[in-house]
């Protein structure tokens, strides 16, 4: 009865949700939510910089999160290229003092805090040009109001950043009274128009006085109240930029700082002062609010305007526009030719069979409908990634953001298990349901930021190596087969890695190489097909016939890894081939192939093992040396139950390795040897019990069959900033948020998919002719690219 119950609740769940609807559900929240997001942008403006200064909140204890943007964590070397032949100047009291000592330590992080409390206070880095000064003004008065005239005349020199604010003394030396309010109001009434004229030519900041930790106070500083330090910001605040309300040169708020001492000022040692992690933390939004215009940090989306459209996008954007308005004409053309048969029909009295239009309009149909739905995918795409227009947040990572998820999916996992329709070792169905569960681990790694926990990461590497696994063990196992080396095969498997990074580098303007994956997949295919294909070629039809073609197939396999071995401890060769124009347009990133080398060596043995698993397992079942009949153990019951235990006893001793790893470096550099020994674990406990073997998860399966579109999508439209953010596509709801986001990404995946087989069937035909044709118009198309390419870059320089 409980199998029955089991049975009917999937299929009632497939009856009423099919993909079809669920794509149709995604369109309509995109719609609604771009709608939204436009109408806030246009209502509530959609200034980053407003947010980052005055809103945002708390990721845990230290991490701060602005409203609806990203802030970058600034490194030494980043600020001082951005500061370079700047003058920066704090004002203001001893809290504007500390603020001082938190921003030039962002310079130089040795600088110790040891000038005069009660006065000027000099930093200058000669290396970089940068002067940074404090300036002791305690109260808001003529003094203060005296410097700031002296920045106005001409013949001085300005600071490019200014950065002021003072409250506290004067509520102190005047024991609170409320003419010291009055005075305070005339006062910043005086220097505000003198501010103003500052700001069209310098960055000026007023930061509002932080709240007090009233019980902690001292005597002499009991006066100093919250409701008195409230009523000097409103003043400020009030006065401020009262006459230039429309100009764009505006005195900026700095009232951020206030939301941040809400939160830590329990922690003040004296209840006026705010702990170091705070002043830090407004240091680096300072930073971040000046800076992020200048470096365009990709984890820095606040303050960032939108980047410009280039050539090769605009390009694009019209080619998709031109495909769009094609499928609609030729869908106008044959509803009318419709309408047009069935008024003859029915004027005739006669039953006609519909018209079949000719193959060649058909194909140019079936292209501009997949042309014209991913010009509107990729559309998204810009939106989401590129265009201000979806928020944007940093990623935090907690235990249960990555752990929960998992036990979730592996429920959904368990109960979607099916029967598998055959029981050989890794089939077909078995495959996909490892890629889908894996790379919905992977999914939920990048989202919840695990990568900063190592045993996490370790872990992570081992699914990425087992990704590689399988293309070893995929393309060799067909090849070894089928022995078809023909080019239609190797176009179809390029043109189905390649089709959705060639687009995303287009439209996204990223290189080749961003999308890592896909370039050591392609790669690693390459090698697979040379290493088989050149002389001579031996397949299982051929060695069966002669067994010492087996030893000739072991020979070529010691040679690809004597030669792995060589490349990837002579990174100078490895350079070599790989700047090597025109690779070097496909493997560089920030102008060396460092990376590609990197990632190359992280897995360099992976594909090997995975075509060394291949060539001894399918010899095993071509001696028949092995039992994979539904419910038999794959090897007889004492040598089945002794793998088993050794499997066991080897997954975990990796787990405990990989939990114990001290140094990422150091685990890195011994993966490439000792990964294999989990993915081999992992096959032979899946594999040898045969009722483990004969069922699979259809839910795994079904998003394995779209793993890598999962892969790539998951870059631009769920996580954020090139995979350095998360997505907000519904703020203040972090939980729905994702709920939201992660079904439009995978129904955006499911969709691309589709094109591209779509896609694969007209742009690689079968006929060999027509193919060499699609070669050369691929050929000029890439041609053409490069040189675009080329002029863009030159007009960057």
């Amino acid at each position: 009865m409980a199998a029955l119950a089991y049975t009917l609740g999937k299929r009632e769940i497939n009856y009423y949700f099919s993909v079809r609807s669920a794509k149709v559900l995604a369109l309509g929240a995109v719609l609604l939510l771009t709608a939204c997001h436009a109408a806030s942008r246009r209502y509530r403006g959609g200034d980053t910089c407003e947010y980052l200064l005055s809103s945002g909140r708390f990721l845990g204890e230290k991490v701060w999160q602005p409203h609806s943007c990203m802030m970058h964590k600034y490194k030494n070397s980043e600020a001082k290229n951005c500061l370079i032949d700047k003058h920066v100047v704090f004002l203001g009291d001893s809290r504007i003092r500390q603020l001082f000592y938190s921003f030039i330590k962002l310079i130089n992080p040795q600088v110790r805090e040891e000038g005069n409390k009660h006065g000027n206070i000099p930093f200058e880095d000669k290396s970089a040009s940068i002067k940074v000064d404090f300036l002791w003004y305690p109260e808001v008065n003529g003094s203060m109001r005296q410097r700031i005239k002296s920045w106005t005349e001409s013949s001085v020199a300005k600071p490019h950043i200014i950065v002021a604010g003072a409250a506290t003394w004067s509520i102190k030396i005047h024991n609170g009274s409320n003419e010291a309010l009055t005075q305070y109001k005339i006062n910043i009434t005086s220097i505000a128009p003198l501010l103003e004229k500052l700001a069209r030519s310098s960055d000026v900041y007023w930061v509002l006085q932080d709240p007090v930790y009233e019980d902690i106070l001292s005597e002499n500083r009991k006066m100093i109240t919250n409701e008195k330090i409230d009523a000097y910001n409103e003043a400020a605040v009030r006065i401020l930029n009262s006459s230039s309300r429309n100009s764009k040169a505006k005195v900026k708020v700095f009232s951020v700082s206030k939301l941040i001492a809400q939160e830590t000022i329990m922690k003040s040692a004296d209840g006026l002062h705010l702990p170091e992690s705070s002043r830090d933390t407004n240091a680096m939004i300072l930073m971040n609010v000046y800076c992020n215009k200048i470096m365009k940090p990709i984890d820095g989306s606040c303050c960032q305007p939108q980047p410009p459209l280039t050539l090769i996008q605009k390009l694009a954007f019209c080619f998709f526009t031109l495909s769009i308005i094609g499928y609609l004409i030729i869908n106008v053309i044959h509803r009318n030719n419709f309408r047009k048969n069935k008024c003859t029909d029915l004027e005739s009295g006669e039953e006609k069979k519909p018209d079949i239009s000719a193959p060649n309009v058909s194909t140019l149909e079936m292209l501009l409908h997949s042309f014209c739905k991913l010009g509107l995918i990729m559309t998204y795409f810009y939106l989401c990634d590129r265009a201000n227009l979806f928020m944007k947040e940093n990623k935090f990572y907690t235990h249960s953001s990555f752990f929960i998820p998992i036990v979730y999916i592996l429920v959904l996992g368990v109960f979607y298990t099916e029967n598998t329709k055959e029981t050989k070792v890794l089939n077909r169905e078995q495959t996909d349901e490892w890629k889908g569960w894996m790379q919905l681990v992977i999914l939920i790694y990048h989202i919840s930021g695990a990568s900063t926990f190592l045993p996490v990461y370790m872990h992570i590497r081992v699914l990425v190596a087992a990704y590689l696994f399988q293309t070893g063990y995929g393309h060799f196992s067909y090849f070894w087969i089928k022995g078809d080396f023909g080019v239609y095969r190797v176009c179809q498997v390029l043109f189905r890695l390649n089709f959705l990074v060639v687009v995303l580098c287009i439209v996204m303007d990223r290189p080749y190489q961003f999308y890592y994956f896909v370039p050591l997949v392609t790669v690693w295919f390459m090698i697979i097909y040379a290493t088989l294909a050149i002389w001579p070629q031996i397949v299982q039809k051929k060695a069966n016939g002669n067994c010492l073609w087996h030893f000739g197939l072991l020979l070529k396999l010691i040679c690809l890894l004597t030669c792995i071995y060589f490349l990837s401890y002579s990174q100078g060769s490895f350079e070599k081939i790989f700047t090597f124009w025109p690779l070097s347009k496909c493997f560089e990133l920030n102008g060396n192939v460092y990376e590609w080398w990197f990632r190359w060596k992280l897995d360099r043995y992976v594909v090997f093992h995975g075509m060394l698993f291949a060539f001894i397992y399918l010899a095993l079942q071509k001696h028949q040396m092995i039992s994979e009949g539904k419910g038999d153990p794959l090897f007889s019951s004492r040598v089945s139950n002794v793998l088993l235990f050794i499997s066991i006893v080897s997954f975990l001793t990796y787990s405990i390795w990989a939990s114990s790893c001290k140094n990422k470096t150091e685990c890195n550099e011994l993966h490439p040897s000792v990964s294999v020994v989990q993915i081999l674990a992992f096959i032979l406990i899946r594999n040898i019990p045969g009722y483990v073997r004969s069922v699979y998860s259809s839910f795994f399966a079904w998003f394995g069959k779209i793993s890598l579109e999962l892969f790539i999508c998951q870059y631009h439209i769920w996580l954020a900033a090139d995979t350095k953010g998360i997505l907000v596509l519904i703020p203040g709801y972090p939980m729905f948020n994702v709920l939201v986001s992660t079904f439009i990404f995978v129904c955006v995946a499911h969709e691309i998919s589709q094109i591209t087989n779509d896609l694969a069937q007209i742009v690689v035909p079968k006929d060999n002719s027509t193919l060499l044709k699609r070669l050369l118009c691929l050929a000029g198309f890439f041609s053409g690219l490069l040189l675009f390419s080329a002029v863009q870059d030159q007009s960057r320089h």
